[in-house]
């Protein structure tokens, strides 16, 4: 409990990774700080801070990677603060970085808080509190599931963390402000976050509780994710989808189509290659038009496949 303050709010810490995660603490501008700005986990640990239960304000995170340089400069690879130690001291983390917000309102007896993605991701987080509230938080990997523009890679080939589209493309309209077809993948992995910035589905409101603040929390081992490199194959059609000339509509999880008259049973490669025409026909009409599917680019002028998110 804090000097002076008759009640608090308890924060409990936990790291369940496979390695130190160090902590970043940032209190919003005229805000109590909260002491220290920053610490270590090792694996299995845990630890408390505590914040005035009138009225407080801030952001949590996680630091990867860390360690210290031949002048005793400390450093991050991903949530660095900037500052050159392990505490934060008013620094905000660099991102892209799994951000766990928070806001006190004691003149009304509420507590709000989310994790937020809309600064990208770089650590599974879930906050549960003491009471019967709603948790938050992403528990996914997903610098596992990262689309490669998109990936934050360091010089050993592994997947350190994952930017949004905001932060990648700074398109504020398009990216940033409301869905895209990149935040709704991290939506679909991670529900109970938010994903851009107007994103208030995932925002939890609590009374009289403290608050547990997992990393990795479904899993004791954490590894980063290699990047993996695969050679591109040969288009291939599926002679088992029917294009039945009536209900022909683009579907986003089969590449390829057939068409089956009534007497195109016997000869399924004869399907297959008016298929094939059906495609090119209808790539020169459309001036060659791309597909966006969850699973990848489809162009239909090459019949090609590039696996956005797999």
């Amino acid at each position: 409990m804090l000097a002076g303050e008759v009640s608090s709010v308890s924060f409990t810490f936990k790291n369940k990774c496979d390695a130190t995660v160090w902590v970043g603490v940032l209190s919003n501008n005229g805000m109590t700080p909260l002491k220290p700005t920053g610490f270590s986990l090792q694996k299995g640990e845990s630890r408390v801070l505590h914040a005035p239960s009138s009225y407080w304000g801030g952001k949590f995170w996680g630091r990867t990677n860390c360690s210290q340089d031949s002048v005793g400069k400390f450093k991050c690879a991903t949530g660095d603060c900037g500052s050159g130690k392990i505490e934060c001291a008013g620094a905000s983390a660099t991102p892209p970085a799994t951000l766990i917000e928070f806001t006190i309102e004691g003149d009304v007896g509420s507590v709000f808080f989310d994790v937020s993605l809309v600064d990208g991701f770089n650590l599974p987080v879930l906050v549960s509190s003491s009471s019967n509230c709603t948790s938050a938080g992403c528990t996914a990997d997903l610098n596992g599931r990262c689309p490669s523009e998109l990936k934050v890679m360091n010089s050993e080939g592994e997947v350190v963390a994952c930017k949004s589209a905001c932060l990648a493309f700074g398109q504020q309209q398009e990216y940033c402000l409301k869905p895209s077809f990149y935040s709704q993948l991290f939506k679909n992995a991670c529900p109970q976050s938010s994903t851009y910035a107007d994103d208030l589905t995932a925002t939890v409101t609590c009374t009289g509780a403290d608050y547990n603040l997992t990393f990795c929390p479904t899993s004791t081992t954490r590894k980063n994710s290699k990047e993996k490199r695969q050679t591109p194959t040969a288009p291939h059609f599926n002679t088992s989808s029917v294009y039945d000339g009536k209900n022909a509509t683009r579907n986003t999880n089969n590449t390829s189509s057939v068409y089956d008259g009534k007497n195109a049973h016997g000869n399924t490669n004869i399907g297959a290659i008016i298929g094939v025409v059906v495609g090119i026909i209808a790539a020169i009409l459309l001036g060659g038009t791309v597909w966006r599917c969850a699973t990848g680019d489809i162009s239909i002028l090459n019949g090609s496949c590039n696996c956005n998110w797999c």
